[in-house]
């Protein structure tokens, strides 16, 4: 499939966004290790999360959805049976290495594989902590998947951690902490920012005593296990997906005439360095309203067609804000004045080298735009002159980014491999076509790093 977004009017009107993609991978796992019944409200359904039900059904699990809500029953942690085959995560590493904790800590034996991409992806963050804690885990050479994890004797704790961690990751600090609920000691787990938490959340909400203190300049997590507290099954409503809803913000923000409500999105503070970002640049972004809800904070944001100014990202915004850099630099592209981008290397190992592809991309679309090792800067004009064909190299928020440029770019951009945005976003183009964008599905065509005719 691929996309055509042709310059648009204004954007009106009032959605709610998926679930969030981060909690309702949490919230299967934290089924997955309950005995019995649980129910998630509001799950995101799409490409990733089928990848992980698919792997909690092979570990024992079962499943069903009535009325758009997920309804698992498993046998629990203890009880989780050794998959006959391995694990396929697909392009997924949040899916590995959370996974990858569960199976640890379940003392079981499994292999967890994936897609070529996947296979590409730091896998050592999560196997030499794993190793420290008595797990029997090998990883392909350099530390990559795939993966194969041994099962231990029953009644055979892991032993506690004390782990420093180099990068301010919440898939590495997640995969320890679930691996972590059968050790025989404490888990302490230090980073040098402090990365989202929902994993944390999630874990207190159920009863597990763990605290999250600032110390120091880091962050430090520490897990006091013991107890079946975490066994108990969940019944919990996941808030909508804040990097979901900044596609449409953005949207808003950059069309003239636009005005959007977005309902009951996750307010994290862990995630919303974006919002807070783009308010600095001039953003017109309002919550209407805050609650809580699991742990979680959400509310309803307003966002409005604004004139931006350039700004900068470094240091902690930079992890406040790692999923949402491709949306950004579209904001940045319609700005007045240059963005500058650092500390955010870790953007070369997402599903793309997301630096190296967005600055590829955004030159295509006539944006000037200088790419560096750590980051990127966009001098912005207020003007994106588009008519080229974008390749999102299989990264689905790419691929959305792009075509939200699309909407206030001088000539129509069409989105190659659109199908990827299914991954975490499957109803993105009629999300945009209900708020009056003008986008049009067409069949896939070979005319990849063309311009428009």
């Amino acid at each position: 499939m691929q996309l055509k977004i042709n310059p648009s009017r204004s954007l009106k009107g009032e959605i709610t966004v998926p679930g969030d993609k981060s909690i309702t991978h949490r919230a299967i796992l934290f089924a997955l290790m309950a005995k019995g019944q649980s129910c998630i409200r509001h799950p995101l359904i799409s490409g990733v999360t089928s990848t992980m039900l698919s792997a909690v059904e092979m570990l024992g699990a079962s499943y069903f959805f009535e009325g758009g809500d997920l309804f698992l029953t498993s046998p629990g942690l203890f009880e989780l049976n050794p998959p006959g085959e391995p694990l396929d995560c697909k392009n997924s590493a949040t899916t590995m290495r959370l996974l990858a904790g569960v199976v640890s800590a379940a003392g079981i034996t499994a292999a967890l594989d994936g897609s070529d991409g996947l296979r590409r992806r730091p896998m050592n963050r999560i196997v030499e902590p794993l190793k420290r804690m008595g797990v029997q885990i090998d990883a392909a050479e350099g530390g990559q998947a795939p993966l194969k994890i041994s099962g231990r004797s029953p009644g055979q704790n892991l032993k506690g951690l004390h782990f420093e961690s180099s990068v301010a990751s919440a898939q590495v600090k997640s995969c320890i902490l679930l691996a972590g609920l059968a050790a025989d000691s404490p888990i302490v787990i230090v980073e040098p920012a402090l990365s989202r938490d929902h994993t944390e959340r999630m874990l207190r909400s159920l009863g597990v005593q763990i605290e999250t203190t600032w110390k120091r300049g880091c962050s430090l997590v520490v897990l006091q296990p013991g107890g079946n507290a975490f066994l108990r099954p969940l019944d919990l409503t996941i808030p909508g997906d804040f990097s979901a809803a900044s596609f449409i913000l953005v949207a808003a923000l950059i069309t003239p005439g636009s005005e959007v409500i977005l309902r009951r999105v996750g307010l994290n503070p862990s995630r919303t360095g974006l919002m807070v970002t783009l308010q600095e640049m001039g953003a017109d972004i309002q919550v209407l309203d805050q609650w809580e809800e699991a742990g979680e904070p959400v509310g309803d944001i307003r966002a409005a067609y604004s004139k931006l100014r350039g700004g900068s990202v470094s240091g902690q915004r930079v992890v406040e804000m790692i999923d949402e850099f491709p949306i950004f630099a579209i904001a940045a592209s319609f700005a007045q004045g240059a963005t500058e981008v650092r500390d955010a290397s870790e953007l070369r190992l997402k599903e793309s080298d997301r630096i190296r592809m967005l600055c590829a991309e955004l030159s295509r679309q006539g944006i000037n735009v200088s790419e560096r090792t750590d980051g990127f800067t966009i001098f912005g004009n207020g003007i994106a002159p588009g008519g080229a064909v974008a390749e999102p190299h299989g990264d689905h928020r790419l691929a959305m980014s792009l075509a939200v440029l699309g909407l206030n770019a001088q000539q129509p951009v069409l989105v190659s491999r659109a199908h990827i945005l299914a991954e975490s976003y499957p109803e993105f183009p009629e999300v945009l076509l209900a708020l009056g964008a003008d986008v049009l599905s067409l069949p896939e065509e070979n005319s990849i790093g063309g311009q428009l005719g």
